[in-house]
């Protein structure tokens, strides 16, 4: 038998030493962290303020009882369509004191009133809407001579289509106050000695639909009581509350989708008012908040959607159709400004970014990768710059 060579016995040993050593080190290593990627990629993004509101009509009238007395039964339904001044109650009035003979005549005399005053309005309201016609005209020949900017034309427009939903709604709050004084009126039958007995009728202010009817029975009901609703089902508008620090970033014009309607389609509106007055709401955490309703018109046909019809809000403050973006989660604060983990032949590497516009979502990146970058999407708290990683999706 030959005997090793001592050289080559002492290789064998500095082999069988280093091959030791490497399952040591490689025992040691970290394994790559598993983590999920995303990509930069380009395409639309809007920035939008959600709220869920509901659907109402544009305008809604309650029919209120003028007089005590006993309410015969409404022989109307919901659905049910009026005409102007039609009689929609009667009430066979109860026999009034001095006391409340005085009252009704009070009650007659600041019904006039309130007429001449929404008159008045309404007046007001058509003079406005004819000089916001006048004022779209002017800024349109000012657009062809290219003196003013396109956008201006835009603003113009929706003044004016604000006016003119202004106006109409003035003349239907004129419209409805008449009604409401002939109906006041036609409680001092009860006053009249040779109309004793006789049943005061209640009239419809406008032509319209039956909303709801409050009183279906009979009975007796005091003066004032709300007896039915009337609407135009012709016309709705909707209607979200916002945080009225959200409020001050929305104006009229502005964009509205609506979703969560029930139906696949997602249906435009546009902003029409932001109420000035704020009032508190209770949120689902018992949390006091002060919010503000945001009212806009239908731009899309409203399909099968009525009066109280739940929705889903969603006012685009601003949007882009071609803008670079990440997801939100894969953005994290890094010193003064933002930065991302970049996936580099396995490595993360730092990368800071600089962020435009976002949302719940995705945020616009401006300046610090390409489109098609892959970037660590929710990036765990331990991973470092170097560090090895891997798709955990693998």
């Amino acid at each position: 038998m030959e005997r090793m060579n001592p050289i080559g016995k002492r290789s064998l040993y500095v082999i069988a030493a280093l091959a030791v050593i490497a399952l040591v080190v490689y025992a040691l290593m970290p394994s790559p962290m598993r983590v999920e990627f995303a990509q930069a990629a380009r395409g639309p993004l809007q920035v939008t303020i959600d709220e869920d509101g509901e659907v109402r009509a544009h305008d809604r009238y309650v029919v209120a009882a003028p007089v005590a007395g006993r309410l015969a039964r409404i022989a109307l339904l919901e659905g049910d369509a009026v005409k102007a001044a039609q009689v929609v109650a009667r009430i066979a009035p109860s026999p009034m004191s001095s006391r409340e003979r005085d009252e009704q005549l009070a009650r007659a005399s600041a019904a006039d009133a309130l007429v001449r005053e929404a008159q008045e309005r309404a007046g007001h309201a058509d003079a406005d809407y004819a000089q916001a016609r006048r004022e779209r005209q002017r800024v349109e020949s000012l657009v062809q001579k290219a003196f003013v900017s396109p956008q201006a034309l835009e603003q113009a427009r929706v003044a004016e289509t604000t006016s003119q939903n202004e106006a109409r709604a003035a003349r239907f709050r004129a419209d409805s106050a008449a009604a409401e004084a002939r109906a006041v009126r036609a409680g001092l039958l009860a006053l009249q000695p040779d109309k004793a007995g006789a049943l005061v009728e209640v009239p419809a202010p406008v032509a319209g639909s039956v909303l709801r009817v409050l009183e279906k029975s009979e009975r007796v009901v005091a003066a004032g009581t709300p007896l039915l609703v009337l609407g135009d089902p012709s016309r709705y508008e909707v209607v979200i509350d916002v945080l009225s620090t959200d409020a001050v970033n929305i104006r009229p014009g502005m964009r509205m989708l609506l979703t969560g309607w029930g139906g696949s389609k997602t249906l435009e509106a546009r902003v029409r008012t932001v109420e000035p007055a704020a009032f508190t709401k209770v949120s689902a955490l018992g949390v006091e908040e002060q919010r503000v309703n945001v009212v806009a018109d239908f731009v899309d046909p409203p399909g099968p959607l009525g009066d109280a019809y739940r929705v889903d809000g969603h006012v685009v403050l601003w949007e882009a159709a071609d803008a670079l973006k990440l997801p939100a989660p894969a953005v994290f604060r890094h010193g003064d400004g933002w930065a991302v983990f970049v996936a580099e032949n396995g490595r993360a590497r730092l990368r800071e970014i600089r962020t435009g516009q976002r949302n719940a979502a995705e945020v616009e990146v401006l300046d610090g990768i390409a489109a098609g970058t892959r970037v660590v999407k929710h990036p765990p708290n331990a991973l470092r710059d170097g560090m090895a990683v891997v798709d955990q999706a693998k």
